[in-house]
């Protein structure tokens, strides 16, 4: 079953193959439990002897978890106007300016006066306008 699976990896490089088959591994183990009766013989197709259980549980690298960058919803009085791409670092007055510069706000702002601009920081940015 799961050998079937590599065969779409034929022409890969060898450290594609290995990134998938680490990635099913991790998945197998994950899922062992919830579905361990599945989990078991994915293990076993996998080519292991010992049991799913015996498996050590995947460790997370939280420097995997930083980004740089963060996407959040812009708004025009409460309606979603598009996304703002902001440093994850920046600081609300940092992104009021960026959502107030930004081409799609200008847009729908033009000739009208901007009465508040609200920063849920990392979710969205709302611009009030009259």
């Amino acid at each position: 079953m799961l050998k079937n699976s590599f065969r779409i990896f034929a022409g890969s490089s060898e450290q594609a193959k290995a990134v998938f088959r680490d990635a099913i591994e991790k998945v197998v183990i994950l899922i062992s439990p919830f579905a361990p009766h599945i989990a078991e013989e994915l293990w076993k197709e996998l080519g292991y002897t010992g049991g799913v259980l015996s498996a050590e549980w995947p460790e997370f690298i939280e420097a995997a978890l930083h980004r740089d960058t963060i996407q959040m919803a812009l708004q025009v009085n409460g309606k979603v106007r598009g996304q703002l791409t902001v440093p994850s670092a920046a600081t609300k007055e940092e992104i009021e300016q960026l959502a107030i510069a930004d081409p799609v706000v200008l847009k729908w702002t033009e000739g009208k006066t901007i009465r508040k601009v609200i920063v849920v920081p990392g979710r969205l940015v709302n611009v009030a306008v009259s």
